[in-house]
Order: structure tokens, then sequence, then C-alpha cells
């Protein structure tokens, strides 16, 4: 056999097109493989958003009834009820009205409501108010559940650790109403210090900022307690690494420490647990908007769910969703900067 060991030449084969080394691949730059990543994630949550208006959909049109019966009024004939579905559409499958509701949504057309309002115009003015109590509501809970973490992380173990963490697994356990029914007993009844009821202005709005104190507390309290464990068990774990460790040898005061290597480490899921919280705030703001008879989209929630009102429905999940889309996305942008980029 001729080879290179036979003493026998054997002919390369010419060089040509076919013959060159492949080239190697294109680094792709770390900004545009973040943007991918970023786009991905905005395209999984907005499909996911899309099943849950869907899921709505069908769930209201399941409930006994339909709008036309639920919104008629007193002595129409069947006739007129007739008309009336078919003014609504309820004579069209669920699939069809979903897929006409979808159309107008990137447009921020909601659709019209069962009473002939545009669900755009009804949802103006309570929206802002329920976003102004969730966001209160998130403030409190990240000042406060991060304050008691840090307090709690300075000295493991000891008497403070115990008392935080007990104390915060006692209150994540409480739901929303039971802390609002507490606060209303004390600070308006027995105190008389803060008001029961909300009472409005003429554009709606909170009369007094006292009016927000007992709702943003309801709200904030079973969310103090989640986020502080969070909190604490992030800065345990961040405790172990060893740039921390190494930072501890080197003799560096224990607020640098803390400050300078603990803390920036454990941010990511620090974030991560505040963004989670955005969704259980605004979930329990129709309750907590109830019995503080506040101003919010939790009225116009009920109501809606009354009425059969499917476009109502789902312009409320719609946009609570697109506002929980959002402050997901920020803890995104911290978790990659505090990752180096990474989604």
């Amino acid at each position: 056999m001729a080879g290179p060991l036979s003493g026998t030449a054997t002919r390369r084969p010419k060089a040509g097109p076919e013959a060159k080394p492949p080239r190697p691949a294109r680094a792709v730059p770390a900004g545009a493989r973040w943007a991918g990543g970023l786009l991905a994630l905005l395209a999984r949550r907005a499909l996911l958003l899309a099943v849950l208006l869907a899921a709505v959909f069908a769930a209201v049109e399941l409930l006994p009834g339909d709008a036309a019966n639920a919104t008629s009024e007193r002595g129409e004939s069947a006739a007129d009820l007739e008309r009336r579905r078919e003014l609504l559409g309820l004579d069209r499958p669920v699939a069809g009205r979903f897929a006409d509701w979808m159309t107008g949504l990137p447009s921020g057309d909601l659709g019209t409501s069962a009473r002939g309002e545009s669900v755009a115009d009804l949802l103006s003015r309570p929206f802002p108010n329920t976003l102004l109590l969730g966001g209160l509501a998130l403030l409190v809970t990240l000042a406060v559940s991060v304050a008691l973490g840090c307090w709690a992380a300075l000295k493991p173990g000891g008497g403070v650790d115990r008392a935080v963490s007990a104390t915060a697994t006692g209150v994540l356990a409480l739901p929303e109403f039971v802390v609002a029914v507490a606060l209303v007993l004390v600070f308006a009844l027995w105190t008389g210090w803060l008001p029961a009821v909300t009472l409005t202005d003429s554009d709606g709005s909170p009369a007094s900022w006292q009016m927000l104190v007992l709702p943003v507390l309801a709200l904030a309290i079973p969310q103090i307690g989640w986020n502080t464990r969070i909190v604490r068990a992030a800065l345990a774990d961040e405790a172990k690494a060893p740039h921390v460790e190494t930072a501890v040898i080197d003799g560096l005061p224990r607020h640098r420490v803390f400050t300078h290597h603990l803390l920036p480490g454990a941010l990511p899921t620090i974030a991560a647990g505040i963004a989670t919280s955005t969704g259980m705030l605004l979930g329990g703001a129709v309750v907590v908007e109830t019995i503080f008879n506040y101003p919010g989209i939790g009225s116009v929630l009920a109501g809606a769910v009354t009425d059969r009102d499917s476009p109502v429905v789902a312009g409320v999940v719609a946009v609570t969703g697109a506002v929980i889309t959002g402050v997901l996305l920020l803890a995104d942008l911290v978790r990659a900067r505090a990752s180096g980029g990474r989604t």
C-alpha cells in the first residue's frame, strides 16, 4: 500500500476552493447575545400573557348566563335579548370574539364593554389609583424587607436573626384580607388614628394621604414577610462565596464587606423576589380595595364578572399583566447586569 512510509510518492490533491480550510465562526458579541436573549424572554412572556387572556375569555364563557342577560333591564322581551346578543357578538364563537379582541390589543384598543363603554376609558381612572396603591406597597415592601433581612444577616444565628425569621414566617402566612381587617380593627375602630374607608376627590383619586396608609400596609405586610426571608437567604448564600471569605480574611471592615461584596452578589435574588411580589400585590389589591372602598380596578373587575363582560375582565388582566411584565423585565436587567450581561 502506498503511503508516506512505503517509499512511493503520493500525489497531493490540487488546491482548490474545496481544499481551503474552513473559516472560523465569527464570535457573536456579548451585547448581541444579551439582546437576543432579552427578545426571546419577551416573546415567551407575551405568549404566556396571550394564553392567559384566552383562558380568561373561556372562563367567563363558562359562567352561567351571558352579558346580554346580566345587563338587561326589567321588562325586556326575548327578542330584545336576542338583538342585544347580536350587538354584543355573543352569537359568534368565543374563539372568533377573542381573535377580534386580540387584533386591537397592540394599538391599545381594549374593546367595548357590555354596557357600550370603551374598556380603555373605563379603566383610565381607576387603574392609576391601583398602580399608586401597588407601587407604594412595593416600595414599602422593598425598604422594610431589605432592612430586616440585612439586620438579621449581620449576626447569623443570633437573637435578632431568630426573631426576624420567625416573625417573617408567621406574617407571610397571613392573607391580605385578614391583615386588612386587623388593621381596621386596631387603627380605625379602637384608636381612631386612621380612616377605615377611602373618600375620593372630584378627579376620583383618594382625598387624603391618610386614606392610603391602611390599604398599603394591608398589601405590604404579607409581602414583607416573604421578601425578608428571601433577602436573609440570599445574603446567607452569598456569605459562603470565595470573594466574600477573601475580603473577611484580608481584614476589611465589616460594613465594607457587607456593602461592597455581600449585598451586590445577593442583589439579583432580591430583585427577583421583589418582582415576583408585584403580581401578588396587584392580585391582592382587588380584595384590599373592596375592604377599604378604594377607587381602583377591584370594583371594576367585580362588576365585570357580575356582568359576564369578557372584554372588561380581559382588559384588566392585560393592563396588569403588562405592568407585571415590565417589572419582571426590570428585574431581569438587574440580574443581567450583576451577572455580566447574561439573561
